[in-house]
């Protein structure tokens, strides 16, 4: 993505706040290409390290609202910014819950899939030779072979874990990022 593409999307996504507001927004990312490239960077880079301007531009909103309700305590200052925060807690909540709950969900079921393939497999292993039809080494063989399919399932579902719970550590960032001036100011 561009400089042009980025900020062009940026300001879509601000379309009908303040004219002063956009503009110092965007001055802020043009300051950020600018630095990048002086850096030795270039442009698509900059634009993947700040992020999804869609996102940005929603996220850039609730704070806008939200400082236009600290700044001037009217309704209107006040509808901006509970529309604005709700915005952004809807796709939260319309769209992110119900796909955690599924990756979760099924995430659950892997762990207990592998643990019933080798509590399976560990009786496999244990009393296979009385009744498989291979023998002893049918059922040596069956039981490792069914542990290990077991210890592999539960493994790259840990890691996959690690990576959904640092997505979610990120995404708990940026949400984090929007309340900070509100926590900053209660705390001064």
């Amino acid at each position: 993505m561009t400089r042009n593409e980025f900020i062009n999307r940026l300001k879509q996504g601000l379309a009908g706040l303040p004219a002063a507001s956009i503009a110092d927004v965007v001055a802020d990312y043009e300051a950020h290409f600018t630095d990048g490239v002086a850096a030795g960077r270039s442009e698509a880079e900059v634009a993947a390290a700040l992020g999804d301007p869609s996102r940005l531009a929603r996220e850039l909103r609730a704070e806008i609202g939200l400082k236009q309700w600290e700044d001037t305590k009217s309704p209107s200052s006040a509808a901006g910014a509970v529309f604005a925060v709700l915005g952004l807690g809807a796709l939260d909540i319309l769209i992110l819950l119900p796909i955690l709950m599924g990756v979760i969900g099924t995430l659950f079921g892997f762990f207990m899939s592998a643990i019933g393939i080798f509590i399976a497999s560990g009786a496999v292993f244990a009393t296979g030779a009385f009744w498989m039809p291979g023998g002893v080494f049918a059922a040596l063989l069956g039981g490792v072979g069914g542990m290990a399919l077991a210890v592999t399932i539960a493994g790259l579902t840990a890691i996959v874990t690690v990576w959904l719970v640092n997505g979610l550590v990120w995404y708990g960032r940026l949400h984090y990022r929007l309340l900070k001036p509100a926590l900053d100011a209660q705390n001064a």
